[in-house]
């Protein structure tokens, strides 16, 4: 590793990016050396817009994606190289609006029932019935579901917040059958190494598999459970406010992609979960 690489690294660390922004900024550095085999610290503006317009024209990503790399290569010149020169921009390609498909009721019942074991379900289903990113699912531990409360603890999600989520009647019966059966540690959902979670591609792989046999053609990974959690939540008359709470959303904005409520209060809250007829203690 370069002392350039540890140096950068050091900095996302003490900046608390999380791990995937950190990979990410890293592959966006680390190709545009590529690119111009040269040192990334020796290269200008000039090449860092000739390595941009590369990926648009050449390459044909997408703006987000495209926007990805710019993000990362902003944050290595201007934090580990220290260049300040507000001359020094990067422009930002604008990301097309488009909305997620969203997954109806009866789609994500057949797309639980068709996971190919109980805890693929378990986490197909918790990750639908507290409307959590994939990143927060695979890190719950099994001190992280309080029953008795009636709610999961959703530790460090993003922008390393905390946060509190559902933990619906339905979605505790599943994880009751789970934990019977699997008896896991100290993750809820343990991988091959019981001392580490299950992966992020484990848990895509869960999802798309179970939404092959399903049969459902509609485009997008496992966050289609996140937005379908989110939806199906507007249509049963659930609040804008307690909606943002529940999916640890920052800003208003982020929810009125979607949303626009009225106000009730959280607590009278029931998990989409439990209207698909899963059984329930």
């Amino acid at each position: 590793m370069t002392l350039l690489r540890q140096q950068m690294i050091e900095d996302m660390s003490v900046r608390g990016l999380a791990e995937a922004t950190r990979k990410s900024y890293l592959h966006a550095v680390s190709q545009l050396a590529l690119f111009h085999g040269r040192r990334p610290d020796e290269l200008g503006i000039g090449e860092v817009q000739t390595f941009l317009v590369h990926l648009v024209e050449d390459r044909t990503l997408s703006y987000g994606t495209c926007n990805g790399y710019v993000y990362g290569l902003r944050f290595f010149y201007t934090v580990t190289l220290g260049r300040d020169d507000p001359r020094f921009q990067i422009p930002t390609s604008r990301q097309a609006s488009r909305l997620p498909s969203i997954l109806s009721r009866t789609e994500v019942r057949a797309l639980l029932e068709a996971a190919m074991s109980i805890r693929d379900r378990a986490l197909l289903t918790t990750t639908y019935g507290a409307g959590l990113r994939v990143s927060e699912v695979i890190k719950l531990k099994v001190s992280d579901i309080d029953a008795t409360r009636m709610c999961i603890r959703i530790e460090q999600g993003k922008r390393r917040k905390d946060r509190y989520g559902l933990l619906s009647r339905g979605m505790r019966q599943e994880l009751r059958n789970y934990w019977r059966i699997c008896k896991p540690g100290t993750w809820l959902f343990p991988g091959a190494n019981s001392q580490r979670p299950i992966s992020r591609i484990t848990a895509h792989r869960i999802f798309h598999g179970a939404k092959a046999k399903a049969g459902i053609k509609k485009d997008g990974g496992i966050h289609l459970l996140r937005h379908a959690f989110a939806t199906h939540l507007l249509e049963s008359g659930c609040d804008l406010h307690s909606i943002q709470r529940l999916l640890g959303h920052s800003s208003i904005r982020s929810t009125l992609r979607y949303f626009h409520l009225t106000e009730r209060r959280l607590m009278s809250i029931s998990s989409p979960l439990d209207d698909l007829g899963l059984g329930c203690i």
